[in-house]
């Protein structure tokens, strides 16, 4: 279930967290790494930055405390380039 998103992300739990709130954000196109990252499309960069904002808003991590993770190399799991939003708080949302 997504918790938000919009035309070029989604976020949603992690299914297996390792924080008390931790929130994967997805790119809705297939995108290996952080170098296939489009150049030159900067609505895909505002849309990443408004929905990571709306989530820490959404959470109250503002006061908390987070940090946004994008890992690459042999640091990346999956094949698929993609956030964490990760905090040790678990928030004051029902989201």
């Amino acid at each position: 279930m997504h918790l938000i998103e919009n035309k070029h992300w989604r976020a949603f739990h992690h299914p297996q967290p390792d924080y008390p709130l931790h929130i994967v954000i997805l790119p809705k196109g297939s995108l290996t790494n952080l170098l296939d990252a489009p150049d030159g499309e900067e609505d895909f960069y505002v849309d990443l930055f408004q929905l990571v904002r709306t989530l820490i808003y959404d959470f109250r991590l503002g006061e908390r405390g987070y940090r946004l993770i994008t890992n690459g190399g042999p640091n990346q799991t999956i094949p698929q380039w993609h956030w964490h939003l990760v905090s040790d708080h678990p928030g004051d949302t029902d989201a």
